[in-house]
């Protein structure tokens, strides 16, 4: 499937906070040059097992605009073992990783066993605050869980829900405890009253945005291959459901990225 037409550049940067260039049908080159062609200057290309993470590392070292997460996804816990953990800290130590990630617990599919995930999330969260990284958190139909672990286990400094898939409410508790919200493209979907209305109450200090590339293509492609390239059609749609300026909205998102991530 071809991936959908550039949209309209931004005129200032932006940058995506998760996406995972491993799995495009583009090379890495191809995904970082398009998107910096439209303003996307920074992405975070994030691991989901071994493979994916040491990729991610390898990704990050070759292009500047590329940064790393790295982790084993809930869907794969029950596969983790000692060494995979150890694996990841040692990985999470690299200078252009910036988060552990995506961690976390996902109760919609039946793939691995929930304590499996529950134990995995643990020892994700022990490897964020050991080496001082932000912890990239996958939370699919688990909400309470996740939100109960990181209280008992005590959360690491900066905390992010990756697509970020609450209700108005369960934004309202990620503000209270400082947690970053990242929005992706399925907030603009006609079917996302909930989500927008999430984002919506969702702190502009505490919002971050990403395509989750491949995946969730925003509106007007949805259905279509996705790519940080087309990060513009998420930012301004959400730009105008917090009735803010785009550019303004830009500049508060970078800051936070910043304040996420690290200097860039």
């Amino acid at each position: 499937m071809a991936y959908p037409p550039s949209p309209e550049p931004l005129p200032f940067p932006a940058f995506d906070a998760h996406t995972h260039l491993d799995a495009l049908d583009m090379a890495d080159e191809e995904a970082v040059a398009s998107a910096v062609a439209v303003g996307v200057t920074r992405m975070v290309t994030v691991g989901t097992d071994l493979p994916s993470s040491r990729w991610s590392v390898e990704c990050a070292r070759l292009h500047d605009a590329v940064f790393a997460a790295v982790a084993i996804h809930p869907n794969d816990a029950g596969d983790v073992t000692e060494s995979t953990i150890a694996d990841i800290a040692h990985l999470a130590t690299e200078p252009r990783v910036r988060a552990v990630g995506e961690t976390g617990l996902d109760y919609y599919r039946d793939w691995a066993d929930p304590e499996a995930q529950r134990r995995s999330f643990r020892a994700h969260i022990e490897i964020a605050k050991s080496t001082g990284k932000a912890l990239m958190i996958h939370d699919r139909d688990a909400h309470d869980d996740v939100l109960r672990i990181l209280a008992e286990d005590g959360p690491p400094e900066r905390v992010i829900f990756h697509c970020f898939s609450g209700d108005a409410e369960m934004a309202r508790l990620c503000a209270e405890r400082g947690y970053y919200m990242s929005f992706a493209g399925n907030v603009t979907f006609t079917n996302a009253t909930p989500l927008r209305e999430a984002a919506a109450a969702a702190p502009p200090e505490l919002m971050l945005v990403e395509t989750d590339a491949p995946y969730l293509t925003p509106v007007p492609h949805r259905g279509k291959p996705n790519a940080p390239y087309l990060i513009p059609y998420t930012l301004r749609f959400l730009a105008g459901l917090k009735g803010l300026d785009d550019a303004a909205f830009a500049e508060r998102l970078d800051l936070n990225g910043r304040a996420v991530f690290g200097a860039w």
